[in-house]
């Protein structure tokens, strides 16, 4: 499938990445507050199996084809694998971690995008100032991890710390794949499916393997957070970022996610409780104006 790409982002992307961004911020903490009702990987596992099944009945409604052969399944898997990588680590480490501080780790993603994409797509070269604004979303994030590494910090606060980190790396090489290899031409619903799919099969059995009580009695409150994890989160919300990804430069809508931990920080510091430090806020300025001089044009 041929889109028209554009090489800026219009109204349209800014209100969809606004709105995204919002939900993703307060997912995290939504995610947190959920872990002491369903075990935090068991939590993931129902999100993308009921993610996968919805999205199969739009495919269905829409009549976009999902299992025609098109010579894209070693990348659509691995794409997959990465996805599911991404939000193990995301749901593991919220458990040794604050919300807050997670998602200033997971949103190193588009650093690696920047990094690692022109390595692909050679039009998505950085030049001069880019490189320093490189250096400080990297400074950003040694200067998150040091504040963890002083003792202040809950017991096994790093574990999460480098959880988050790798979850990053994960979305980024997420981003990488879908857009240097064959996947980069299908739809975005395809796209979303084999992401989906393969983590509502690897998410189960890395629940049972890491020895989860499987309870399927919820409370309301876990219900309505799962069921806004899956159909908001995992499926609408996911679905608008395959769209992005097809139409506009990766580069840049990636960087303009960093928000989400502007929002990830209000909605953990109004509902959790979490302490917001200035090391951690320091730390936030620093990626985020790195990332803007990433994208900035030449």
């Amino acid at each position: 499938m041929n889109f028209v790409r554009k090489n800026h982002l219009d109204g349209l992307a800014v209100g969809l990445l606004l709105a995204c961004c919002l939900f993703w911020g307060f997912q995290q903490v939504l995610v947190k507050a959920t872990v002491p009702d369903v075990p935090p990987v068991f939590q993931a596992a129902i999100r993308f199996l009921l993610a996968a099944a919805a999205l199969w009945a739009w495919c269905r409604w829409r009549g976009v084809p999902l299992f025609r052969r098109d010579g894209s399944a070693a990348a659509g898997l691995l794409a997959g694998a990465l996805f599911a990588g991404e939000f193990a680590c995301l749901y593991l480490g919220l458990q040794h971690t604050a919300a807050s501080r997670l998602t200033v780790f997971l949103y190193s993603a588009p650093f690696w995008v920047a990094l690692i994409l022109p390595r692909f797509l050679p039009a998505e070269r950085l030049h001069g100032v880019q490189w320093l604004g490189l250096l400080l979303a990297f400074a950003g994030v040694l200067l998150a991890l040091g504040e963890g590494a002083t003792g202040s910090g809950a017991a096994g606060q790093w574990l999460g710390d480098l959880l988050g980190l790798c979850a990053g790396l994960m979305w980024g090489l997420t981003t990488v794949t879908l857009r240097s290899t064959r996947l980069a031409r299908l739809a975005p619903e395809k796209l979303l499916f084999y992401q989906v799919a393969v983590s509502a099969v690897v998410l189960p059995l890395l629940s049972l393997g890491l020895g989860e009580t499987w309870r399927w009695h919820f409370s309301d409150f876990a219900l309505l957070s799962i069921g806004a994890q899956a159909l908001v989160g995992a499926f609408a919300s996911y679905l608008a970022w395959m769209w992005m990804l097809a139409h506009y430069p990766a580069t840049r809508i990636s960087a303009f996610v960093f928000l989400t931990p502007v929002f990830a920080l209000v909605f953990g510091a109004g509902w959790l409780h979490e302490p917001v430090t200035a090391g951690l806020l320091l730390a936030l300025a620093l990626v985020g104006a790195g990332i803007v001089l990433v994208n900035r044009r030449r």
